[in-house]
């Protein structure tokens, strides 16, 4: 089988090196695709393919298309919206992502960018400490659930909130479960945003929750940019001149957002929650052995479009 690493973010090398190891010490063929400018690229290369590797990449009806002997996706990272899956079925294509591989790097740059709105983006103004504040958590799995524990440990209090986990859970995890989105909203001098990008979440988080913050409170996304309501956060930002935003993930309206609102807004050139050599190597390997997996046993653990 022939295994195509398709990435125009890169892994690392070693990454790249031990993906190989992993793919052709199974027996099949190792292939590369990186830094490519255009899709048309990708379109060409998984023409022969058997499996994918991608990470930030689209894998649209194109794509699909045009990979006739495409059996699997994965997606290194958590993250799957990059990834058509109502087209990956329809080609009988199983799509997989690698949960928890990127989730301390996600979780140590959420708690980076509370310190850095809290130092001012560590400009000479005299700032504040994250410590007695108390932090709300928007999702608590792999990552929520670390960002909470690196919270606890710099003297934080932690609230989260995820309808798919009982408060016994959240709880045993040592978070106090919040009863509603707007209480974790209102009650929470940081709220980090753990929710994926769905057809339910996207755009749901705007002008009313934002507002319900309390006075100097900052929200922090290192999700998708597609679950903030951008023209909600622009007015809830104009009438609120205490809250502040930051991301890993640019708004469409980064600029007016900087121009209007200056160091109480900061966004990444580029999503940057898995930008770590770590996670670049835990995620790439993952990915590797479940496809080797894949092909030897039938393990679909951690399909996403079943």
């Amino acid at each position: 089988m022939k295994v195509l690493v398709a990435t125009q973010k890169p892994f690392s090398a070693a990454a790249v090196a031990g993906i190989k190891e992993i793919v052709e010490g199974a027996g099949h063929e190792f292939a590369a695709l990186e830094k490519y400018a255009d899709a048309s690229e990708l379109v060409a290369a998984v023409a022969d393919a058997d499996a994918l590797i991608i990470r930030s990449d689209k894998v649209t009806p194109e794509v699909l298309d045009a990979a006739t002997k495409l059996k699997i996706v994965v997606r290194a990272g958590a993250g799957f919206d990059n990834v058509n899956l109502e087209a990956a079925t329809a080609h009988n294509v199983v799509v997989m992502n690698t949960p928890g591989q990127n989730s301390n790097a996600v979780a140590e740059l959420a708690v980076a960018m509370m310190i850095y709105m809290c130092r001012n983006q560590f400009t000479p103004a005299t700032g504040c400490e994250v410590q007695g504040k108390k932090l709300g958590i928007q999702a608590f799995g792999n990552v929520g659930r670390l960002v909470g524990k690196k919270a606890e440990a710099l003297g934080m209090s932690v609230m989260a909130i995820d309808p798919f986990i009982p408060s016994e859970k959240i709880r045993e995890a040592g978070a106090e479960p919040s009863e509603s989105l707007e209480a974790l909203y209102g009650s929470c001098d940081f709220v980090s945003i753990h929710i994926p990008a769905t057809p339910q979440t996207i755009g749901s988080i705007g002008y009313d929750l934002i507002t319900r913050m309390p006075k100097g409170a900052c929200l922090v996304n290192t999700a998708r940019k597609e679950v903030i309501d951008e023209a909600g956060l622009e007015k809830a930002l104009e009438d609120r001149p205490d809250l502040k935003y930051i991301s890993d993930v640019m708004p469409d309206n980064y600029e007016a957002l900087k121009e209007k609102f200056g160091l109480r807004v900061f966004a990444t050139p580029k999503k940057m929650g898995a930008q770590t050599a770590e996670a670049n190597m835990n995620a790439g390997l993952a990915a590797a052995r479940q496809i080797v997996d894949y092909f030897a046993t039938g393990n679909t653990r951690f399909q996403v479009n079943k």
